[in-house]
């Protein structure tokens, strides 16, 4: 599991070395003009989340730190994402079944589920596929080209499904 959540975020540090400063903070792109910086920043965040929550079994995904930085600063988001892939092999071994409490805000105010530590992860990984999906239109739309041909793709959609 924690293999195939690296893997998928190295997708991410490929996109980031191979885009320049203003390709990674542009904003231009509707309808949500959103950066791929702030996608980076937000799928990263909600893996922090988790790792601050996972001492205490309480992992809140409302209190992401949203550092803005990481959104404008190709470094730090190269930076944030290195120290989330690091933290993620330091979990090889941990106890996977774990419950621990999780927190979010659906948009009718904070509900709290328990989740095994694989399935906050699992959650985490999904999100950042989705993400990256999204991050394929905003990238074609800017001219810039997929990092590899699973960027953004559900390893559960078939190929052939796609073409339909």
């Amino acid at each position: 599991m924690i293999q195939a959540i690296i893997t998928n975020l190295e997708r991410g540090e490929k996109l980031i070395n191979n885009i320049s400063t203003m390709e990674y903070c542009d904003k231009s792109v509707a309808p949500y003009f959103s950066s791929i910086g702030a996608h980076i920043r937000h799928i990263l965040d909600v893996f922090d989340c988790i790792f601050e929550g996972i001492e205490s079994k309480e992992v809140n995904l409302a209190a992401r730190k949203r550092n803005e930085l990481v959104e404008i600063n190709k470094e730090a988001g190269l930076a944030y994402l290195h120290r989330t892939i690091n933290t993620l092999k330091s979990l090889e071994n941990a106890d996977f079944n774990q419950i621990v409490a999780v927190k979010d805000d659906l948009g009718l105010g904070e509900v709290t589920a328990n989740y095994t530590l694989a399935a906050a992860l699992i959650q985490a990984h999904s999100h950042a596929i989705h993400h990256f999906a999204s991050l394929g239109y905003l990238i074609n739309s800017l001219g810039i080209a997929l990092p590899d041909e699973d960027f953004g793709y559900n390893p559960t959609t078939p190929r052939e499904a796609l073409l339909d």
